[in-house]
């Protein structure tokens, strides 16, 4: 985990399975968030995959149009892939769906003191706990992507700016 110390940023990273849609759309929704709230200097935010086929790879180009549309830019980078080092980064590591927690949870260090779970879990009158995935599908599954992320970004922002309270920052 991260070192704790007043004024250190907060890491929020978030995940999916290619890290092409769902993530790189999660992180562009949070960090407008973040810029409107003014806090860019108090909270870091990224995004990965669980796995490496699609890494160098941009965003998926319906993902920045759908964003786009909403008034959001998507992260301009490409893919990566999560690695043990990242639960060192970060203090916030959400997971799109179940797959991709188990997947973290196989992974995670056990000195890793921060937390990970579901990304819905901060949005939960979605009725959902899994952003599905929009890869295979067409606008209106970007959009129900949006529409999901946008929830869960707000209850993320409370509980990351009460941790940013609980610090001293």
């Amino acid at each position: 985990m991260r070192e704790d110390a007043p004024g250190s940023p907060v890491g929020v990273l978030f995940v999916c399975t290619g890290n092409i849609c769902r993530s790189p759309t999660a992180e562009a929704v949070f960090r407008a968030l973040v810029e409107r709230a003014g806090l860019s200097r108090s909270i870091t935010v990224d995004s990965a995959g669980t796995h490496d086929y699609q890494v160098g790879q941009p965003p998926d180009p319906r993902a920045i149009a759908r964003g786009r549309l909403r008034g959001y830019d998507l992260p301009e980078r490409c893919a990566r892939q999560i690695g043990v080092d990242d639960f060192d980064r970060f203090d916030w590591i959400l997971a799109m769906d179940r797959n991709n927690l188990d997947e973290l949870e196989g992974m995670r260090p056990r000195r890793f003191g921060g937390h990970l779970g579901l990304f819905l879990d901060f949005a939960p009158e979605s009725g959902a706990l899994d952003v599905p995935d929009p890869y295979h599908g067409e606008a209106k599954d970007f959009d129900r992507v949006l529409d999901l992320t946008e929830r869960a970004a707000a209850g993320l922002l409370a509980a990351v700016r009460t941790s940013l309270d609980d610090r001293g920052s």
